[in-house]
């Protein structure tokens, strides 16, 4: 128990030291203004790290992507969709599941409103895990943004851990294995030198890409436990409703 404890107050060190430095740059949110611990900031030159993102062939010859619905991938979503490729993505907290953004099925010129958290669930179609998989779906890469994260792609997020249920459920669903790339853009502020210990279920990231610069993680390790259901935070079952699902799916035993 000690050492859980341990592991979880280096975690919040790490991500008060970041968030001191990110304050700097980062863009306020509607909502939350600057409390990093409800979403994840965009900030100053994300549009040169998705930029980066975006010239990679491997991105670039993907037919779909799923992309977090943080505040600095909002660019990111919007040009993916100009690119003619398919993004998955969730709400907030995902409390209203997956949403399915095809740019055959959405106006151009809504494409920026599609690409933001209030446009997507108005011109996006919702997307069960059922639906996932009798669409015969299939995510060529995931991006995600995050709070913190090392050379080695172990992320330090918010501390919910959505990036990791949104891998698991779609793991357990064959969306994507582990050959599909991870990809986390961040503000070179957020890129740790520090050592960190990745948990059963922390899903690293194969590329760290910044304003500057692309860290090419060799190799990176995937979870492959699905989604550890004694783990879960209280209320996020509840809360969840993909959770709910995947868990009705799999039955008792969570297989």
């Amino acid at each position: 128990m000690s050492s859980v404890n341990e592991n979880l107050s280096h975690k919040d060190e790490v991500r008060a030291r970041v968030w001191r430095e990110l304050r700097k740059v980062a863009y306020p949110d509607s909502r939350f203004h600057y409390d990093f611990s409800s979403f994840i900031a965009d900030f100053n030159g994300s549009q040169q790290a998705a930029d980066r993102l975006l010239s990679l062939h491997a991105y670039q010859d993907c037919d779909m992507v799923f992309i977090t619905p943080d505040n600095c991938l909002q660019y990111l979503r919007e040009e993916t969709l100009n690119a003619g490729i398919k993004v998955l993505t969730t709400t907030y907290g995902i409390k209203r599941g997956f949403w399915l953004l095809d740019p055959d099925k959405i106006r151009q010129s809504s494409y920026k409103y599609a690409s933001t958290l209030d446009g997507m669930e108005r011109v996006g179609k919702h997307a069960s895990l059922e639906d996932i998989l009798n669409w015969d779906l299939s995510v060529g890469c995931m991006v995600t943004g995050t709070g913190a994260i090392n050379h080695k792609g172990i992320r330090f997020g918010k501390g919910h851990g959505f990036f990791d249920l949104e891998w698991g459920m779609l793991f357990s669903l064959g969306v994507v294995d582990l050959d599909t790339l991870t990809a986390a853009l961040v503000h070179d502020c957020q890129v740790l030198e520090d050592e960190l210990q990745a948990e059963e279920f922390d899903t690293v990231c194969d590329l760290v890409i910044t304003p500057t610069r692309m860290i090419i993680v060799e190799p990176s390790k995937k979870p492959t436990c699905g989604i550890l259901w004694d783990r879960l935070e209280d209320g996020m079952l509840e809360d969840i409703p993909p959770l709910q699902e995947l868990k009705e799916h799999q039955g008792p035993t969570g297989q």
